[in-house]
């Protein structure tokens, strides 16, 4: 009923099949694991620069400026006369400079 082949010729050895294994594995640290790793890190080196008065954004798209900072929230004022308190990881991101100074020049 059922036949093995024990004879039956294979297309690629064994040592060739760890060698595409390996290939592959490498491939993904390049290109998954890597990259995941580098925005870790400079998140944890955003999260560490925040200072009072820095334009941020949120996760979910609050802008604001950050007025205290505690360890793990901070106080964002998002009108003249309302502030949130919300978990740092939320941030989203740093509010680039230059787009601070262009909105600065077209508000004059």
């Amino acid at each position: 009923m059922f036949t093995v082949f024990a004879d039956a010729p294979s297309g690629f050895g064994g040592n060739s099949m760890l060698i595409y294994l390996v290939i592959m594995v490498v491939i993904f640290y390049f290109l998954l694991i890597r990259p995941q790793q580098r925005q870790k890190k400079q998140r944890t080196s955003m999260m560490d620069s925040l200072n009072v008065g820095d334009e941020i954004y949120t996760a979910g798209g609050i802008l604001g400026t950050i007025t205290r900072i505690k360890e793990q929230t901070i106080w964002l004022r998002i009108s003249d006369k309302c502030e949130i308190e919300l978990l740092k990881t939320s941030i989203g991101g740093l509010k680039a400079k230059e787009e601070n100074q262009t909105a600065a020049k077209i508000d004059s």
